[in-house]
């Protein structure tokens, strides 16, 4: 039986632990949270911090794994490439990873390389940067992000030098490596895609509609497949997440993108990760969406076993996060009967006494609707309408 190791085991996490056990893998994960959910199908964890790469490493060691992958976490990229170098395992090479984990060096790789159709100022900030003098540079307004953030954690628009340097400081302070990325805001509608690289060969599985929250933050609030573009621009979207991929030297494994999309179809990529997407998108958005088991390949390319990309079947498919105002949950609803009600799915991790912050990033969701139908819009209309029932009771 082969061994893999998943590294982290939350909430999004535990989806893929219990699918490598379904798939007849020795299942080991590591979480430095000790009820992390993930390890309830883990036949082997331990708590180590996901960003400690050595110990993690030891740990991969002694367990003599086969595999090694992370999933719907940025911060265990680095930490699952760097094991599956240091064991010669299938994975991604380790100085892409590192590349692909600084967002200032992957605009830089997308300038040299063509890659999109964005353009304008860019700059890479820090504790030491002369955030006043800097500000009167700019052209307003802009985006300021952590350099290697994820899930819109310290993401702001700022539209005045006057509100630059708060905006970098509560950038830097998201950050692991406490540095923060300024770029031109871009106009236009976000959507995202997401990939599989095997044995070099890069894989487009879907351009997915995105949902996002009213500025600053720009929060994701959904996803949905068919995402409703022309063609023409839907295999634009799809060349350029392969050229994108290709220009930073992702060689193997999942691969996450973020792009904007203008009414005059420039493309634009806001980000890119070298692991699966978040918010349930390789747990249902792309299995139900295209048909094919997304999870069930990521972790046959980091055991190096056959990837079976073989398309089942499929249907419109669209989520909304559970997001609320703030507040404390006075009651929860009957999810079972709410599914069949309004024939959705329910994910959630919401319990009665729970404060509940106002939603900014993917950290204050609860949860997640899920909806299957025969139009994006019968599903996105069904993923609302739960929604919006759950928040009333539970509020």
């Amino acid at each position: 039986m082969k061994k893999v190791l998943i590294i982290g085991a939350g909430f999004l996490q535990s989806f893929i632990i219990k699918k490598a056990k379904e798939m007849g893998y020795y299942t080991l994960a590591v979480d430095p949270d000790t009820s992390a959910p993930g390890f309830a199908y883990a036949d082997k964890f331990e708590y180590i911090n996901i960003v400690n790469q050595e110990a993690c490493h030891a740990f991969a060691k002694e367990n003599r794994i086969d595999g090694v992958l992370t999933a719907a976490t940025e911060y265990g990229v680095l930490t699952a490439s760097y094991i599956a170098q240091e064991m010669k395992l299938p994975g991604l090479d380790y100085a892409s990873a590192r590349r692909v984990k600084n967002k200032y060096l992957v605009r830089q790789c997308f300038i040299d390389n063509n890659v999109d159709d964005c353009e304008g100022q860019f700059y890479q900030v820090d504790e030491d940067t002369d955030i006043n003098e800097l500000a009167q540079t700019l052209h307003y307004p802009v985006m300021v992000k952590p350099c290697d953030g994820s899930g819109s954690r310290g993401t702001y628009r700022v539209d005045g030098s006057d509100a630059l340097s708060d905006a970098c400081a509560f950038a830097v302070s998201s950050s692991i490596s406490r540095s923060a990325v300024i770029e031109p805001f871009v106009n236009g509608r976000e959507y995202g895609a997401e990939a599989l690289v095997v044995d070099g060969n890069i894989h487009v599985f879907a351009i997915m509609k995105k949902v996002m929250t009213e500025p600053p933050h720009y929060a994701e609030l959904g996803h949905a497949i068919p995402c409703g573009l022309s063609s023409e621009i839907e295999s634009k979207a799809k060349k350029c997440v392969e050229k994108a991929i290709s220009s930073l030297g992702i060689n193997s494994g999942a691969v996450n993108v973020d792009m904007l999309i203008s009414d005059e179809g420039k493309i634009y990529i806001v980000d890119i990760g070298a692991r699966m997407g978040g918010n349930m998108i390789g747990t249902c958005v792309i299995p139900y969406g295209t048909g094919i088991d997304y999870m069930g390949a990521i972790i046959q390319t980091a055991l190096g076993d056959t990837v079976d990309l073989s398309v089942h079947s499929c249907s419109a498919v669209a989520t909304r996060l559970l997001a609320f105002k703030q507040g404390v949950v006075k009651r929860l609803p009957d999810f079972e009967k709410v599914e069949k009600d309004y024939g959705v799915e329910i994910y959630h991790h919401i319990k009665i006494g729970d404060t509940v912050n106002e939603y900014h990033t993917n950290l204050d969701g609860c949860g997640y609707v899920v909806a299957r139908a025969d139009s994006r819009e019968r599903a996105e209309d069904a993923a609302v309408k739960a929604l919006k029932y759950i928040s009333d009771y539970c509020f």
